[in-house]
């Protein structure tokens, strides 16, 4: 079963320095209907303009990527990592016992677009990681390419849940297939373009949860780049 959530129904915030979309229920914004997904909390759809970002700030428990669409991502944490991330690369981190990071736009000219994603961990207070990972445009062309895994499949990075998340780009006749096994629930997020899923139309900022699906095919895309997180069939996150 596919239902999809539209991007104009998304909650947003504009601050200026930041707007930014909310999939599910973040800061000011609640519904009471979308509070995460299984383990999958948070999708905001940032864009920061430039020079502006997010001041240090903590985090504890929580496992933290950043997907950067357009533009640059600087990066600066509490275990002395710093860099700057650019479309493809993949920003992972594990809060843990508690880490402090700040994220900014370093470029002077042009604002950056991102999707920041929390999941909840199924374990807490380890130590905190980070690690960062650039995946290639055609390892993600006309397929989805895990990018995040439990044990690191397939060179992806690593999560401290049972999800795996996958990236892919699709244009006119690419077409992948996602096998599940039983019993497993997924979560679709279209960060731009269009694209079909199953027949069922999509444009940027649409999301679906699917539940009860053991193949999941994507094809007509049109400047398409989606999200795909496979996960165990639990409808909230467990605090």
């Amino acid at each position: 079963m596919l239902q999809v959530r539209k991007a104009n129904e998304r909650g947003s915030a504009n601050h200026g320095w930041l707007y930014t979309q909310h999939t599910f229920s973040f800061a000011n914004y609640y519904d009471p209907k979308e509070i995460g997904f299984s383990d999958l909390l948070v999708i905001n759809d940032d864009r920061v303009q430039p020079g502006k970002g997010f001041g240090t700030h903590p985090h504890r428990d929580m496992e933290i990527f950043s997907y950067v669409l357009d533009g640059a991502l600087e990066h600066k944490d509490s275990m002395g990592n710093g860099s700057i991330i650019h479309p493809g690369d993949v920003q992972m981190m594990s809060a843990g016992t508690g880490v402090l990071h700040s994220e900014f736009n370093p470029q002077s000219d042009k604002p950056t677009h991102f999707l920041q994603i929390w999941i909840m961990p199924n374990r807490v207070g380890v130590l905190p990681r980070y690690r960062q990972k650039h995946f290639k445009e055609e390892e993600k062309r006309g397929k989805l390419r895990l990018i995040i895994s439990p044990e690191e499949e397939n060179d992806s990075l690593s999560v401290y849940q049972d999800i795996r998340v996958y990236a892919g780009l699709f244009d006119t006749n690419e077409h992948a297939t996602l096998t599940l096994p039983e019993n497993r629930y997924v979560y679709v997020h279209l960060a731009r373009g269009s694209l079909l899923l199953n027949g069922q139309p999509l444009n940027a900022g649409d999301g679906v949860r699917i539940r009860n699906e053991r193949a999941l095919t994507f094809s007509g895309g049109n400047g398409a780049e989606v999200l795909v997180f496979d996960m165990r069939p639990n409808e909230l996150p467990e605090f």
